[in-house]
């Protein structure tokens, strides 16, 4: 059920762009992918209350985060909603993220688990995006959700880059595990010892 919610993000971030760039219902499109936003919680929300936490997804959630809020911020940027150099700022992120994880899976380290910090911050932008493009047009009410909205952004994506940079120590931590474990296999083959407990970085 996790992973069937994350594959939905997928399929209503879809039909955001066919609303936003298709017909231009800025609104409808943003209550879409304001949904999509929700899923990102119900799928946290659902694995742990049922006991539903999986590797799949715990590779799978934060992938798909990472698309959505990506193709979000990019699309919003195209629209004339959010300026470029939000963009950037969001895009830097998450290439900074997407590379410590590439990287410890081709170093064979163990996985860094995503941190609530982090969580809280993709959620935040999640839910400001829309919001974004849905002010972003006439209206009286435009101008005071877009000023309300951005107050909520700023700190949402201050959040997500602060456990960006929480991850850096875990995931040297996490090389070094792995070098330690590759040299403590390695030296003497006919005489392999059981490798010892990690005790080093948190998960």
């Amino acid at each position: 059920m996790p992973n069937a919610l994350s594959l939905l993000r997928l399929a209503l971030l879809g039909l955001y762009l066919g609303l936003l760039f298709g017909p231009d219902d800025r609104v409808a499109a943003a209550l879409v992918l304001g949904g999509a936003g929700v899923t990102d919680f119900l799928d946290g929300y659902v694995a742990r209350r049922f006991d539903q936490v999986s590797t799949v997804g715990k590779v799978l959630d934060p992938t798909v985060d990472r698309v959505v809020v990506g193709t979000a911020v990019v699309s919003a940027v195209v629209y004339g909603a959010v300026p470029a150099w939000v963009a950037a700022l969001v895009l830097a992120r998450e290439a900074l993220v997407s590379s410590a994880v590439l990287l410890l899976a081709a170093r064979g380290a163990r996985r860094i688990d995503v941190i609530w910090l982090g969580k809280a911050g993709t959620f935040g932008m999640m839910v400001c995006l829309p919001l974004l493009v849905g002010a972003h047009g006439p209206g009286g009410w435009t101008r005071p959700l877009a000023v309300a909205t951005w107050v909520v952004f700023v700190p949402s994506f201050l959040a997500s880059l602060s456990a960006a940079l929480a991850y850096l120590p875990r995931a040297r931590a996490a090389l070094e595990d792995a070098r330690g474990a590759g040299a403590g296999t390695g030296s003497d083959p006919g005489h392999a010892s059981p490798m010892p407990e990690r005790k080093g970085a948190p998960r």
